[in-house]
């Protein structure tokens, strides 16, 4: 919090200085409140006017804790209505396995509805629903409607059964021929 609240007052030189120190201690941001209450305001503010692929190598890390920083760092642009690097985090992050990734990028795309484009979240929704997480499209569909809310969960419902029927076609056609 010390950080953030120095990187919040800090002149250019002092927010670089911060943003290197934060990444370079990247591994010790090792729980989900120190990224959730730091990425936005320390690595979102910081690459407010620079490249973001920062974010994608994030993402792509096999540290649960920078993949997580790479989602909740482009909260920083959501809030200002830019919804574009949320949706290419999330669109990396959508099969990550763990449950912390799940809820991080959920919670990204329902603050991509709440806060800056509507239309961008049914887009990812129509590619993505029924293969996503169910934890991450429960998050992403919090505060539709509850007629939307079951038609986006149904969608995923349906892609399930419709795997889970061709897995056991596809067992009974191997078991059947030996």
């Amino acid at each position: 919090m010390i950080l953030v609240d120095q990187f919040n007052r800090g002149d250019e030189q002092t927010r670089g200085r911060i943003f290197k120190l934060y990444m370079r201690r990247l591994t010790f941001i090792n729980n989900w409140d120190l990224v959730d209450t730091s990425a936005a305001p320390i690595v979102g503010g910081w690459l407010e006017d620079k490249p973001r692929g920062v974010l994608d190598r994030l993402a792509r890390s096999k540290h649960l804790w920078s993949r997580r920083v790479a989602m909740i760092a482009t909260f920083h642009y959501i809030h200002r209505g830019d919804h574009r690097d949320a949706i290419r985090v999330a669109t990396l992050l959508v099969n990550d396995t763990h449950d912390l990734i799940h809820k991080a990028v959920g919670w990204m795309l329902r603050e991509v509805d709440k806060r800056a484009d509507p239309a961008a979240l049914t887009t990812f929704l129509n590619r993505h629903a029924a293969t996503m997480p169910r934890t991450m499209l429960r998050y992403s569909i919090e505060r539709l409607p509850v007629t939307q809310r079951k038609l986006w969960l149904s969608k995923a419902t349906k892609a399930t059964k419709s795997s889970a029927t061709k897995d056991t076609k596809d067992t009974k056609k191997k078991n059947s021929s030996l």
